[in-house]
């Protein structure tokens, strides 16, 4: 299982204020800034986000290198997909494919997927058969 993803991104504060707006409706929000000078010696500062107690998602600021990681947001049903994918869409970010069935991996499969501010593929997730009804 992950434990946590480090994102470097071009601007730590428009990226912060992006996920602050999206993440919520996901019940990720945020909950801690790490200065990286209380980390071993070129600890970069992050920015991090988290639920139920546990810290998984960071942001730290550098080159920004979009075509090298996507990303796969759990959501608890498709109405939370719709709701994800507009708050994203209002915070500014680009749409890559609107909330929908996507047959091509299961017909269960229930997704949105956007750009954040660097364009960093942002995917919304739920799929039916990995929740309890």
């Amino acid at each position: 299982m992950l434990d946590h993803i480090f994102l470097t991104v071009s601007d730590t504060d428009r990226s912060t204020a992006f996920y602050e707006q999206v993440l919520p409706v996901l019940g990720i929000t945020r909950r801690l800034d790490y200065d990286g000078k209380d980390g071993p010696p070129d600890h970069p500062d992050l920015k991090g986000f988290g639920a139920e107690g546990r810290m998984f998602f960071w942001l730290r600021q550098g080159d920004a290198a979009p075509g090298a990681v996507h990303v796969g947001l759990i959501a608890d049903s498709a109405a939370m997909v719709n709701e994800a994918h507009a708050a994203a869409i209002a915070a500014g970010a680009a749409q890559i494919h609107s909330p929908g069935p996507q047959l091509h991996y299961d017909p269960r499969y229930y997704a949105a997927q956007v750009r954040d501010p660097d364009g960093y593929s942002l995917e919304f997730v739920f799929k039916s058969w990995q929740h309890d009804d």
